[in-house]
């Protein structure tokens, strides 16, 4: 009988972003937003939790290997987000609203079917100490 494992691989990283609409003023923005909405920016230092969900593989005894999700998620994810403006400087976010709700829903896009074994289960993204953000691809 196989039995299936959840591995969680645990990223950080630290960007800016800004909550706002263009068509609205400042003041409409930070009525909607609060500072999230800052003309010259917020950052938060995320953490990110990436999960795979699979069966062990027999001759290695892995889910996957955790040397390559490392290396998928630093490539797909890391290498675009940390020390970015996560509103005009990444790729996979540009053009949506960089809330967390939207940002973790981008990372899941991007690591999807970048997985050589195991299926992406869930990604949760840290953006403070009180508040986290999951995702499972629903």
């Amino acid at each position: 009988m196989e039995k299936k494992v959840y591995l969680t691989r645990r990223e950080t990283f630290a960007a800016a972003h800004r909550l706002f609409k263009p068509e609205l003023s400042d003041k409409e923005n930070f009525e909607l937003f609060g500072k999230c909405s800052n003309p010259n920016w917020h950052g938060h230092n995320y953490i990110l939790e990436v999960v795979v969900a699979g069966n062990v593989i027999a001759d290695t005894g892995f889910v996957i290997d955790v040397k390559d999700l490392k290396e998928i998620i630093h490539k797909y994810i890391i290498s675009k987000v940390d020390h970015k403006n996560l509103n005009l400087d990444t790729d996979f976010i540009k053009g949506i609203m960089p809330t967390s709700e939207n940002i973790v829903i981008a990372i899941w896009k991007e690591l999807v079917d970048k997985l050589p074994d195991g299926k992406l289960y869930s990604v949760k993204l840290y953006e403070t100490e009180n508040n986290y953000f999951e995702y499972k691809g629903e």
